[in-house]
């Protein structure tokens, strides 16, 4: 097809209309782009972040990168206009200055700046940024009074200014403007997160402050900011809320209104440490949005749990440290979405309902420390459980193999302080992920017998039931043992120390109080061999020797060796292990003198009764509370400065020696010394008068059985405070006052 000439000078204006637009509207962007390009550029000039740390800043680059719209952290429009601008955990520090660069990217909706550390106040020149709808600055490390000029962020819908207490010293707060002035323009918020900032505001204050100017609020979330109580009937204009968090307030003994069961979108309920009072309402529980009720840590909270419905979504309850209490329903078995439950430190009684086995996605279970009674349901149908608590209940019966065999993921199991009995399955040391399996304080009895299939356990506590035979060797081929309690039980045979070597990463050892001869065979093999032990307790064991490995264990801090055999004298390397806080060598045959033990040394407890040690009283470690060296032969005067090793000592024996002498004035020095007793010794002089001034803080005075001399009447005034003081024996004139 021909085009003629005049056609053709008839497309010419037009076609030149086109690309002078097409000119124009490139010119334009380009503008733009310049303007906020340079506008980040000297926001990162301005800021002060560790480049080592930063996934964002330090990649803003305008010659590597020229299209700053693809710029990490970095979000714009089609016209180029940056809109968004993430610089979460950015690292920065130093505060924003008040002509910073941010405060002109006017067209910014979603600013985030949490989790940095600008250490200083909000700047009021946010207030310029009035195109946010998201507006982050949670633990961002801003301090002081949030400023008015937020309120002028009329668009927002999100804010957040929440701080963690354990992340900054430095804390948020809303004096003026309070919280009634900050909200009252903007009207348009969805979610307010508040946490931490302190707001000190009565019941009604806060109430009303939000139920009238937020009405389309879904997630009201003010933990920790010293709100203050009753809750306010106000609150139910706010008929959108979905997330309601308010823990740890100060509620004032106040109860729990009825109102949260009227909000037919509730989804979250945390009043957790809220000094609530009172009997909760059971109609919140049967709301059936609500997916995660968190009342635990409310003291004085009483309540019970309802009938649940059959298609409720609950799938966290959490009630610890309440007055909840009565019997578990068996319609807990239709909460099908339940996957947490601790219901720990109640006052729950009754039977554990067979229907918790319908709970299929239990992951966390914790019914620990309440009343419940009978037999532990089934619980293999729960197949994602990763823990149970049933301890410290009236829980009996024996525990099935088939209980426990389908839970793979199961890594925490904690049955302790009931009245179950029978044998310990060994399907429990074949669950794969298992690491802590606490058994103590029950009736469990037979012989301990299982193969390993997994060294993943970390934690093993049989302690306190009848279980009988040998050790099995078994027990020392799990090789991921840290803690291991196989005391107060009727183990016998032989037991050779030694064979702890295999266990590299054990630190807590305790075979106290069974039947067993536990037995230490020096080898060729260093010391260094065996596992750095901190807590070693192998009281009344038949031991005839001390462990020589102990020599090279430098984190020993608890060692119990009492109620053995051993005729020795107390070895030298006793006095380099200056971590050790607690020492009970009593009831052994230890001989010979006590070398003075070195003031390097931590000790706390400190008890060397009924040996045959002799000689003379060692220093004492000042930093000892409780001491007991009675039933020895020590034969020496008690040492004049004795009170400056006293300074945090309540108890002080030294009674049944050989010691002679007067009693030194400077026990006196003793600011809390609660009993001291230094009965059947050789002890002469008169009684100190100082000791009337220790009356306040002295219960127990024993000195019966000396040759002390004195006058009573002179020594001690009528008003004495003490509690038992028996000087029977003595040489002593005047009446008992």
């Amino acid at each position: 097809m021909r085009i003629s000439l005049l056609s053709w000078l008839f497309f010419i204006p037009i076609c030149s209309i086109f690309l002078n637009f097409r000119i124009f509207v490139v010119s334009r962007s380009q503008t733009c782009l310049s303007d906020q390009r340079d506008l980040l550029i000297g926001l990162k000039k301005s800021l002060k972040f560790n480049s080592s740390l930063s996934t964002k800043l330090v990649h803003w680059n305008e010659t590597s990168f020229p299209d700053y719209c693809l710029w990490k952290g970095v979000n714009c429009s089609k016209e180029g206009r940056v809109v968004g601008l993430d610089l979460f955990n950015e690292s920065i520090t130093g505060g924003l200055h008040h002509n910073s660069s941010l405060f002109s990217l006017q067209y910014l909706e979603y600013l985030n700046l949490a989790y940095n550390k600008l250490s200083s106040t909000i700047p009021s020149q946010f207030g310029n940024l009035t195109s946010l709808r998201n507006l982050n600055l949670s633990n961002a490390g801003f301090a002081g009074q949030v400023p008015n000029a937020i309120s002028r962020l009329t668009r927002l819908v999100t804010l957040d200014l929440s701080t963690l207490s354990f992340l900054s010293d430095n804390t948020l707060k809303l004096e003026d403007p309070n919280l009634a002035k900050l909200v009252q323009k903007l009207s348009e918020i969805k979610e307010l997160y508040l946490d931490g900032v302190n707001i000190s505001a009565s019941g009604e204050e806060w109430c009303q402050a939000l139920s009238s100017s937020l009405s389309n609020l879904s997630v009201l979330s003010m933990s920790n900011c010293y709100l203050s109580g009753p809750l306010n009937s106000s609150l139910q204009k706010l008929r959108s809320l979905s997330i309601i968090r308010l823990d740890n307030n100060n509620f004032s003994a106040a109860p729990v209104p009825e109102l949260f069961a009227e909000f037919r979108n509730l989804t979250t309920l945390r009043l957790s440490s809220c000094e609530l009072n009172g009997t909760f309402p059971e109609k919140i529980f049967q709301v059936l949005t609500l997916q995660t009720l968190d009342l635990s840590n409310n003291e004085l909270l009483k309540g019970s749990l309802p009938e649940f419905l059959p298609n409720g979504s609950l799938r966290s309850l959490l009630l610890s440290g309440t007055k909840f209490s009565g019997a578990l329903p068996g319609s807990i078995g239709n909460l099908k979405m339940l996957s947490t439950i601790v219901l720990s430190g109640c006052n729950f009684s009754g039977s554990i309902p067979n229907s918790m086995a319908n709970l299929t996605q239990l992951v966390y279970l914790d019914m620990s420390f309440n009343n419940f009674t009978r037999s532990i349901p089934s619980f293999s149908m729960a197949k994602n459980l990763t823990e149970i608590n049933l301890s410290h209940n009236d829980l009996t019966g024996k525990i099935h193999s088939l209980i426990w065999k389908d839970l793979l993921k199961l890594v925490s199991l904690d049955l302790g302080y009931n009245s179950l009995e029978g044998n310990i399955p060994d399907s429990l040391f074949s669950l794969p992920s298992l690491q802590i399996l606490q058994l103590s304080n029950n009736q469990f009895s037979g012989r301990l017998e299982f193969n390993v299939s997994s060294h993943l356990l970390n934690t093993l506590d049989l302690s306190s039931n009848n279980l009988e035979g040998p050790v099995p060797t078994s027990v020392f081929e799990l090789q991921g043992l840290k803690f291991l309690s196989l005391s107060s039980n009727n183990f016998n045979g032989s037991l050779q120390l030694n064979k702890i070597q295999q266990l590299r990463n054990l630190s807590n050892l305790n075979l106290s109080y069974n039947s067993l001869s536990v037995e230490y065979i020096e080898t060729n093999s260093s010391s260094s061999s065996f596992p750095q032990i901190a807590t070693l307790r192998l009281a009344s064991c038949n031991l005839k020797t001390f462990p020589h490995f102990l020599t090279n264990q430098s984190k020993l801090t608890f060692l119990d060796l009492s109620n053995n055999e051993i005729p020795e004298e107390i070895p030298n390397w006793i006095q380099n292990l200056t971590n050790l806080l607690y020492l009970n060598l009593s009831y052994n045959h230890l001989e010979g003198p006590l070398l003075n033990l070195p003031s390097t040394l931590s000790l706390s407890i400190l008890d060397l009764s009924f040996n045959k040690l002799q000689g003379q009283l060692p220093t004492l470690p000042p930093s000892a509370t409780y001491l007991d060296l009675s039933w020895n032969n020590f034969s020496s005067v008690i040492p004049a400065g004795i009170g400056s090793s006293l300074s945090v000592a309540y108890f002080l024996s030294l009674s049944n020696n050989q010691l002679s002498g007067s009693i030194p004035v400077s026990i006196c020095n003793a600011p809390y010394l609660q009993v001291l007793d230094l009965h059947n010794n050789f002890l002469n002089g008169t009684i100190p008068q100082c000791f009337y001034r220790m009356t306040e803080t002295l219960g127990v005075l024993d000195l019966r059985r000396n040759k002390l001399g004195s006058n009573l009447s002179d020594s001690f005034p009528v008003n004495c405070g003490l509690l038992t003081l028996n000087l029977n024996g003595n040489l002593l004139e005047g009446a008992v006052p």
